[in-house]
């Protein structure tokens, strides 16, 4: 989703999008950042995906943990880039201390209201409820 996402962002703001992937998916050469993210993973760009000195906006759907995000933003300061900012659909930041130091560190953008920040981290909006009460009604008509 994070590349459909960038893309999206991409067309609107008329610029360029690169898309960061796991290893072994790209055939040219490429810079990698091995990280942890629940299990050892690798994070890969092509090494001519930017000049030096452009500024990136990295974009994703979750960042939880920051494992990944911060393997993106190894990749990109690597090579030279600045990171212009992050943005997110949903950050979780009470339980995960890396997250909260990218968002002190960089420019980060999320949607995630203040008053349902707490279920986010939680992994359970009270919204749920409802499904699993049976109130939520039917969703195929028959």
């Amino acid at each position: 989703m994070g590349l459909i996402l960038g893309a999206t962002i991409a067309t609107i703001l008329n610029k360029g999008c690169l898309a960061l992937w796991k290893k072994g998916r790209i055939c040219v050469q490429t810079e990698d950042e091995d990280y942890v993210c629940k299990t050892e993973k690798c994070l890969t760009i092509r090494t001519d995906a930017f000049p030096e000195g452009t500024r990136v906006l990295l974009v994703d759907q979750w960042m939880e943990g920051g494992g990944t995000m911060t393997a993106a933003i190894n990749l990109v300061e690597r090579m030279k880039g600045k990171v212009a900012g992050i943005a997110v659909i949903a950050i979780e930041y009470s339980k995960h201390p890396k997250s909260k130091e990218i968002m002190e560190k960089y420019k980060c953008s999320h949607v995630i209201p203040p008053h349902l920040q707490p279920q986010i981290d939680n992994h359970y909006l009270e919204s749920f409820k409802k499904f699993e009460a049976g109130d939520a009604g039917h969703a195929c008509m028959s």
